[in-house]
């Protein structure tokens, strides 16, 4: 079956009555939450970031804030910790352009560019790890506060995103909306089916893959595109079922 390119309107429908009836019933929550952040650190109660939802499209994704405020600058000093890094890390050999050594490289087929070339399969391979290395993940996560780590374990922190969701800028269910920095690098035919679904709070992944300690990138779009080319309403009310038993985590994610 082949995604629609359209959000169905029964989908509409209960994303916009869902999200406006629980946005009334938690405000208490969304208050006392608000209140608690402000108390533990200086800054914004809220965080916005701009991600990629479906067909590409760019909104900013908004979140109570978990972290400290200089988190997004600590990331390239933390990339020793990711979970979804390559720990054997492919170096690309480009080579100064010679068009004596090209006409009469038989053994390899080579990647142009405007000053240099490297062999093909070595592109690949580098490329391939580059994708892998798109997501962004801590195990016990230094930038977290005491108050973020409370919501994220319990998912408090995505509840402002019921406000995307009364927007149409995302579903109650679908994929995780991505940074635009990890969107780029899932641009490959193996990936980009994953952008053919809404974005959304919840999703497949998050009730099946999220909680586990080892984290497998390739699965998780595999993941992605599997709800993409399946996604229903029956589909949507399994996945909502099972969030709150996914959400009831002891992992820092």
């Amino acid at each position: 079956m082949r995604p629609s390119s359209k959000t169905p309107i029964i989908k509409r429908a209960f994303d916009i009555l869902s999200s406006g009836l629980v946005i009334l019933l938690i405000s208490p929550i969304l208050i006392a939450v608000a209140v608690a952040i402000r108390l533990e650190s200086k800054g914004p109660i809220f965080y916005y970031s701009y991600r990629v939802g479906k067909n590409y499209k760019i909104f900013k994704f908004y979140k109570f804030r978990s972290m400290r405020t200089d988190a997004d600058q600590l990331v390239d000093k933390l990339k020793h910790l990711n979970q979804y890094g390559n720990d054997e890390k492919i170096e690309l050999e480009e080579k100064a352009l010679d068009r004596h050594a090209i006409a009469y490289n038989s053994h390899d087929q080579v990647v142009i560019n405007d000053e240099s070339y490297t062999g093909l399969q070595q592109f690949e391979d580098f490329k391939e790890q580059d994708n892998a290395n798109s997501f962004v993940k801590f195990k016990n996560d230094p930038r977290i506060t005491r108050v973020g780590k409370f919501i994220r374990n319990t998912s408090i922190d995505e509840l402002p995103q019921l406000f995307n969701i009364l927007k149409g800028d995302m579903s109650v269910v679908g994929n995780r909306p991505l940074p635009i920095y990890e969107a780029q690098k899932l641009t490959t035919d193996k990936a980009v089916g994953r952008f053919l679904a809404p974005a959304g709070l919840t999703g497949l992944w998050q009730v099946t893959d999220r909680s586990k300690t080892e984290v497998d990138p390739e699965n998780r779009v595999k993941l992605d595109i599997e709800y993409a080319m399946k996604h229903n309403f029956w589909l949507d009310m399994w996945i909502l079922f099972k969030t709150p038993f996914a959400a009831l985590q002891q992992e820092n994610v």
